[in-house]
């Protein structure tokens, strides 16, 4: 019985040593070309959805490019089971992959809402200190009066608010979304008012 097996084992062994490439080499590439393409995918459609429109074309070209070489060597091997294996394998990875990219990538900008029903002043001087442009305003919730603070910052900024949020205000309910678009010029121009503005908040605080 052990012979048996030890015999289909190296009748395996010896089989994919003499069809490596077919069995091997060509999954080994497709499940490499559709990791990159399905990875380089995720990021175009990111690159789209943020008016990156040279980029996104760029990017798109060597994705066609490379789901070519995975398809031409699928269609060359109809027969063998492997390469489907590995181009469905490829794609889950890729998709994997994907979602890991779009998670670091740190470019653009987008809008945070802060609503809190706390004393409001500390965060948004620590925001003003920091140099970010706030927008503040009253509302109503369900449990009475809060604070509105909206603000647009760089997307690599939302760590640093995330923790002035939890210092100052931990129970404060917060949203983020992409911003497609903010006109710089009004980010400029508002610069030279932060210190008129922290000054405005400090006469709110003593009041």
């Amino acid at each position: 019985m052990n012979e048996t097996h030890k015999n289909e084992g190296m009748d395996v062994i010896a089989f994919l040593a003499a069809n490596w490439y077919s069995y091997i080499f060509i999954p080994l590439l497709i499940f490499t070309a559709r990791i990159l393409d399905v990875s380089i995918g995720t990021v175009r459609v990111i690159f789209i959805s943020r008016g990156f429109r040279l980029l996104a074309p760029l990017l798109g070209f060597v994705e066609v490019i490379i789901w070519l070489v995975a398809i031409q060597n699928i269609l060359a091997n109809l027969t063998n089971v492997m390469c489907y294996l590995a181009y469905g394998g490829g794609f889950a990875t890729g998709t994997y992959i994907g979602m890991f990219i779009e998670e670091r990538i740190s470019i653009g900008r987008v809008m945070i809402r802060i609503i809190t029903g706390k004393d409001a002043a500390p965060l948004l001087q620590s925001m003003i200190k920091a140099r970010y442009v706030v927008t503040s305003t009253g509302a109503e919730g369900p449990d009475g009066s809060v604070k509105l603070i909206i603000s647009v910052i760089k997307r690599h900024d939302i760590p640093k608010v995330l923790r002035l949020i939890k210092k100052h205000n931990p129970s404060a309910f917060y949203s983020i979304e992409d911003v497609r678009f903010a006109k710089e010029e009004v980010e400029r121009a508002a610069r030279p008012k932060r210190k008129l503005s922290h000054h405005f908040m400090r006469h709110v605080v003593r009041k």
